[in-house]
């Protein structure tokens, strides 16, 4: 009886192969191999297509639908009010001043109305929770983006204090917590959208102090509540931009810097020396004046989070960020620490 041969496919031997069988390996290769990958860029063209037709689908009555937005002074949520104007959404604006209600309301129309918010007071937030459900009515709130956030005091976490943390935490987490609970009732109605106003930092904790950890709870809190209010139709959307020049960097950040430093302990002081401290502030200073002026990115996100039938759920502005946190943030922590470390 003939035993059937056997063949392995090893480098060595492959030159000992029968000449029918490596002509066929070779036409294979020739034939259905540019084949597969000719059928692979089709499919992810066609994905990307099909995204691109339901991104571009926009919910019906805009005019008649009202946005509450926090922090609205400055910066994103000023240049969102003003856009979302303009598109005839009816704007409900938190400002924390009356200066910059003043100045919103003088650069708007009518539709605009503005509310004096601050995110960290209970009664603040319940006030301005009546005081929307005093313009909504019974036609309720389309959307809510929660955009107010801070962030200093940033440090190494040995220079500052509990008050420190918490000064952030209850602006960027607390207060973002509290104003979406308390404005949900008024979203299921309309079964309209939560949007948060994230960080790469909220996925890679880059520097000291409370704003990591502040995105990190923002995340966590925004999926655990998309799960669960996806049962109503509501959607819950992160918006995730990259360094950007806006009020978060005030102008003194260099005395609230010093004045972190004049307060840290003598013994942690003489640990890391007045030279590291230095070097600390340069590198912070070098950090913000990298940011982009041009807002305009993050804003049309957060309108097409508003307005789309079928919004992005995480979703993530600037290529450059996006590439680097989401890099960083897979690789095995020891590489991902030494890479950290060098480069901050």
């Amino acid at each position: 009886m003939n035993r059937p041969q056997v063949y392995v496919f090893t480098p060595s031997c492959l030159c000992t192969l029968p000449l029918q069988v490596v002509t066929e390996h070779r036409l294979w290769k020739d034939r259905f191999l540019p084949s597969l990958w000719l059928h692979l860029a089709v499919l992810v063209g066609l994905y990307y297509l099909l995204r691109w037709y339901r991104e571009r689908q926009v919910v019906t009555h805009l005019r008649d639908k009202f946005v509450f937005i926090t922090g609205c002074d400055s910066g994103f949520g000023n240049l969102l009010a003003r856009q979302l104007d303009l598109r005839g959404l009816r704007v409900l604006a938190g400002c924390l001043t009356e200066q910059g209600a003043e100045q919103l309301r003088n650069q708007t129309s009518d539709r605009l109305q503005t509310v004096i918010l601050d995110v960290t007071k209970t009664e603040s937030v319940a006030a301005a929770t009546e005081w929307v459900k005093e313009r909504v009515g019974d036609r309720g709130l389309w959307g809510l983006v929660n955009n107010a956030g801070i962030l200093l005091p940033v440090a190494p976490n040995e220079w500052l204090t509990k008050d420190d943390f918490s000064k952030i935490l209850n602006v960027n987490l607390i207060g973002l917590i509290e104003v979406a609970l308390s404005l949900l009732p008024l979203i299921r109605r309309t079964r309209g959208r939560a949007v948060s106003v994230s960080s790469p930092a909220g996925r890679l904790s880059l520097f000291g102090g409370g704003y990591c950890i502040s995105k990190y709870g923002v995340e966590a809190f925004s999926d655990s509540l998309r799960r669960k209010l996806s049962h109503f139709g509501i959607r819950v959307v992160l918006i995730v931009p990259g360094k950007y020049k806006t009020s978060v960097f005030p102008d003194n950040r260099q005395d609230v810097l010093e004045g972190i430093w004049r307060r840290v302990s003598p013994g942690v002081k003489e640990s890391y020396g007045q030279k590291h401290f230095e070097d600390y502030c340069q590198d912070f200073h070098g950090l913000t004046a990298k940011g982009k002026e041009n807002l305009s990115p993050v804003t049309n996100c957060t309108e097409h989070a508003l307005t789309a039938v079928h919004p992005r759920i995480h979703d993530s502005i600037d290529w450059d960020s996006k590439c680097f946190t989401f890099a960083l943030s897979y690789l095995p922590t020891p590489e991902a620490d030494f890479i950290l470390c060098h480069m901050l």
